[in-house]
């Protein structure tokens, strides 16, 4: 479902008022909420609406699990941190207790820190499936997401949850949660605005054959929704919005 807003104030809005359903519903049905956040800069907005009323009082915080979608090897103070983006934005202001907050660990060797994540992930799935209540990701503008790009090997994974990687020419390290994962998750919301994310949104809604070329079209949740909430800039070279989505005001 592409649903798509008048700019990135409404797309956040609705995004926020998404999340604070699905952590309702999904407390409603196991009594805990598990989240998967995104870092960059389009989910900033939504985490802040999501600090401030009316919706902060809504949001049961006490019930709620944060893990991350990716991060980079960087100390937990380093402005590049997905997980200090959050804190400022984010969790700051609310109170989600310390221990419910799984951030990855950036201050050491990408392959320690993903065996360590994935090992916290089977603790906390406890032999479940590992079944995310709902995944924010965001579109980079070479197709990727999380930290997922373009024909690296990691998109090959089937068997790990969370595995070491590293962009193209890029010296830190990173590591991300991986395909097979992240499309066992019950819902997954791409966020994407700008008018700069018009081509790539139109090539991986589109138009690219293979997925690995944009890893953002291997995320198709096997059980659970697909949704894209875009701003009207991103979305303004798509073809599909009026038949397979809804355009949102």
């Amino acid at each position: 479902m592409i649903l798509v807003y008048p700019d990135l104030e409404a797309l956040s809005r609705a995004a926020a008022d998404l999340f604070a359903e699905r952590v309702g519903n999904a407390i409603a049905d196991h009594g805990r909420c598990a989240i998967l956040l995104a870092g960059g800069e389009t989910p900033r907005r939504t985490y802040e609406l999501l600090a401030d009323e009316p919706l902060r009082s809504r949001v049961p915080w006490g019930r709620l699990h944060l893990f991350w979608g990716d991060e980079r090897s960087v100390a937990s103070d380093d402005p590049r941190s997905n997980a200090q983006m959050v804190r400022r934005a984010l969790l700051d202001r609310v109170p989600v207790p310390a221990g419910q907050v799984h951030p990855i660990p950036g201050d050491r060797d990408p392959r320690q820190s993903a065996d360590e994540y994935e090992e916290l992930l089977h603790r906390f799935f406890a032999g479940a499936p590992p079944r995310f209540d709902l995944v924010v990701l965001g579109l980079g503008d070479d197709g990727h997401t999380a930290s997922l790009f373009p024909d690296s090997p990691v998109l090959e994974e089937r068997e790990r949850w969370a595995s070491a990687t590293r962009r193209a020419g890029e010296e830190i390290g990173r590591v991300t949660l991986t395909v097979p994962l992240i499309n066992q998750a019950e819902l997954v919301v791409f966020l994407v605005a700008g008018d700069d994310k018009a081509t790539i949104l139109r090539e991986v809604l589109e138009e690219y054959p293979d997925p690995r070329s944009r890893p953002a079209r291997m995320i198709r949740p096997e059980q659970g929704e697909l949704r894209w909430l875009v701003d009207a800039s991103a979305a303004r070279l798509l073809h599909r919005t009026g038949k397979n989505g809804n355009l949102a005001h």
